[in-house]
């Protein structure tokens, strides 16, 4: 049978582009035999042709104008691996208007410009593919629009930054503050030169949002997902987490909420040792599932790096040879992010106090004056010094709204006991 020849157009030749173009040599035979597709390069858009790449491409196919690459007649599919919005955004709707498929892994561009793109991907008839927008070479969008594809999703929760990981862990295992854990990141070059992103969390907010589009069949609007990093996690929390038989991770949710709402949020949060997500380390990712059907799945891999994320660009190269169609939004009625204050988890929650009689009634009646429980108290003193100062209590509390609890935490500013604004993070139940 002869094999289906497809010419392609790089625009970013960096770690990830020049990935692809390796593995697109070196495994040139195995792919063909798998897809019955041969795949070649022949335009490559980069920064700057001069630089030495352990790469060869064909004379003439590189160039710094990304222009010359989509508007080659030759090209038949153009791969997005740039990076950024702006520019970056003008190539793949140029891509789309000139009817040539669009790969990309650009994660910031689709859920703050997906809207626009998946728009014209139908008015042109033409598919966007993005598995390596998530998770590297973990498959998790194949997962969900694939093999789950008969299963409504009742819980997703992941891990799907590897840089907060690594520095959640390297706190967790070294006892490293979290300056000199991120300065270990970026030393090793697990983080970017401005890691901002990854640490406020964006990185995996944005990555939810496509999770959260592929699930319900609709974009979710950036300015109503809920999205907090690590900056502000201490190294007493994590040491009291252990403590109490918890870890603490950068945790992505995407599950039903109700009245055709979803629930999307991403934040530092409080993760039982038991649980798998817990024992993921490192810069690893990892995918806890529960679909209506198939019960529980977890998929787990490395998020990062030129070989996953080149293997997730080349499954898309793949799926666009075969005729896939790719992902269109296909919800009819419309749903909407849930309000964060209304999403419900348990919550550790630590306040500084003054050590004098009556603090912790004090804070147990305001809890109790909103409706709120707790499932056990914790405090700084040593039991085998009974009458050493206590300068801060901690608790979980059972089940309740984030509103319930952002009211509670308000009203104890008026508590003359209490000396700091209080910390909290949620308990995970993945439900």
């Amino acid at each position: 049978m002869a094999k289906q020849q497809i010419k392609l157009g790089l625009v970013g030749f960096g770690t990830v582009g020049v990935g692809v173009a390796k593995i697109l040599q070196n495994q040139a035979d195995l792919i063909a035999k798998r897809s019955g597709a041969e795949f070649t390069v022949v335009k490559a858009a980069m920064r700057d042709v001069n630089k030495k790449r352990d790469i060869a491409l064909a004379p003439g196919a590189a160039t710094t104008d990304w222009k010359e690459v989509v508007n080659d007649s030759e090209v038949e599919l153009v791969v997005e691996l740039m990076g950024g919005t702006d520019v970056a955004f003008e190539v793949v709707a140029s891509a789309l208007k000139l009817g040539k498929p669009v790969v990309t892994g650009n994660k910031a561009l689709l859920a703050e410009r997906g809207e626009e793109i998946f728009a014209l991907s139908a008015q042109h008839n033409t598919p966007v593919y993005f598995e390596a927008s998530v998770a590297g070479g973990i498959p998790i969008i194949k997962t969900l629009r694939e093999a789950f594809v008969s299963n409504a999703l009742v819980n997703l929760s992941g891990i799907i930054n590897g840089t907060c990981n690594y520095i959640l862990e390297r706190m967790t295992d070294a006892g490293l503050s979290y300056q000199d854990a991120l300065k270990e990141a970026m030393d090793l070059g697990y983080a970017e030169a401005d890691p901002t992103l990854d640490i406020n969390g964006w990185d995996a907010g944005h990555k939810a949002i496509l999770l959260g589009a592929i699930s319900y069949g609709f974009l979710p609007d950036p300015a109503k997902t809920y999205v907090t990093g690590i900056e502000n996690v201490r190294l007493e929390d994590i040491e009291l987490a252990d403590k109490l038989g918890y870890a603490i991770k950068l945790i992505s949710v995407v599950k039903p909420a109700c009245d055709k709402t979803i629930e999307i949020r991403t934040q530092a949060s409080f993760v039982p040792q038991t649980h798998l997500l817990a024992k993921v380390d490192g810069v690893f990712n990892a995918v806890a599932l529960h679909g209506d059907e198939v019960g529980d799945s977890f998929i787990y891999g490395r998020g990062a790096g030129a070989g996953p994320t080149a293997t997730a660009v080349i499954a898309d190269l793949v799926d666009a040879a075969n005729g896939s169609k790719g992902f269109l939004p296909y919800n009819a009625t419309s749903y909407t992010v849930a309000d964060i204050d209304e999403t419900e988890t348990a919550y550790f929650v630590s306040i500084e106090v003054k050590d004098e009689p009556g603090v912790m009634a004090q804070i147990t009646s305001l809890f109790s004056n909103q409706g709120m429980s707790f499932s056990g108290t914790f405090s700084n003193v040593n039991p085998s010094e009974p009458d050493a100062a206590m300068n801060s209590v901690s608790f979980i509390t059972h089940k309740a709204k984030l509103g319930t609890l952002k009211a509670a935490l308000s009203d104890l500013a008026s508590l003359d006991c209490v000396t700091n604004e209080p910390t909290y993070y949620r308990v995970e139940s993945f439900e």
